[in-house]
């Protein structure tokens, strides 16, 4: 009788230990999904101080809905203060804050806080997936909060509440507008798709560059749906003019020229007039503060 050599066996342990890892991040894969839905997903606003009533006004003035009433809060793992309100609107929910103290970082880097059933498991599936960890899961005064990292440097807060918050769906559900490289484009997609068990909607390798103030230009875009929303994956070189890139989310509502009509009454400006591409009509507004959005609504046929 003939027994392996010590490389046989230690090339078969890693072949069995390879085997086993997989099998692993596919049942991960292939688990619950954390994800409670896209009404509970947020996008992460950050204005001074002095400007958080004006914000507030303006949005709900534009889209409304309502903000539930204004606390001063740490929501941070370090110290820090801040005015926190949650407005709700039917084309979307904004986290506001006003920092009282410099904003610890990496805070107000985050795009979005995505809401979770079970916020560990949910830590341990974005590891698995691909992402980072940058920020621990740390406690809130409601509940729980960690921050994560895909590839390409897109970061987003995963939350959980103590008391399951009950908000009704939107009317119209936002996008999350991703702007990568040709170079983490295929490992962003992959991973966050593996995390939120989303499907690829569209990909279109020559979109019209308007849609990124490049009118005589294609790049491309891949539009992405989840339990967690909707996302638009803007692939680019970079060369992006003013506003475009500061645009994290963009509402969908049903008028166009209504909409923007509201803003600009309510303290907003209008940095891109309106464009026509892709079956919409799209616009960018910053609101008091400097938020920056993107609007659209689909085109009507004639």
């Amino acid at each position: 009788m003939t027994f392996p050599s010590a490389g046989l066996k230690f090339a078969v342990a890693v072949a069995v230990a390879t085997i086993m890892a997989s099998f692993a991040t596919a049942a991960g894969a292939a688990g619950k999904n954390v994800a409670v839905g896209a009404q509970y997903d947020t996008t992460h606003v950050y204005v001074p101080v002095t400007d958080v009533d004006a914000f507030a006004a303006s949005f709900v003035a534009t889209f409304g809905g309502a903000s539930t009433k204004q606390i001063v809060a740490t929501v941070t793992p370090t110290p820090s203060s801040t005015t926190s309100q949650l407005i709700q609107t039917p084309a979307g929910t904004v986290s506001l804050f006003g920092f009282k103290t410099p904003i610890p970082h990496p805070f107000g880097k985050e795009r979005t806080g995505y809401l979770v059933t079970d916020l560990d498991q949910a830590i341990r599936d974005a590891r698995n997936a691909g992402a980072s960890v940058i920020v621990e899961a740390f406690p809130d005064p409601i509940g729980r909060d960690a921050v994560i990292q895909w590839p390409g440097g897109v970061n987003m807060q995963l939350y959980w509440h103590t008391k399951a918050p009950d908000y009704p769906k939107f009317d119209t559900v936002p996008e999350n507008r991703i702007y990568v490289s040709k170079d983490s484009v295929g490992a962003f997609i992959n991973d966050f798709l593996t995390f939120s068990k989303g499907k690829i909607v569209s990909d279109d390798r020559r979109a019209p560059g308007v849609e990124i103030g490049r009118q005589s230009d294609t790049y491309r875009r891949v539009r992405i749906t989840s339990d967690f929303g909707n996302m638009s994956v803007l692939v680019t070189d970079g060369h992006l003019p003013y506003p475009f890139g500061y645009e994290t989310t963009g509402y969908a509502v049903k008028d166009l020229d209504a909409t923007l009509a509201k803003a600009t009454a309510s303290g907003a400006t209008v940095l891109v007039q309106p464009y026509e591409s892709d079956k919409r009509q799209a616009a960018i507004v910053q609101f008091p503060g400097g938020y920056i959005a993107e609007i659209h609504a689909p085109l009507v046929s004639e």
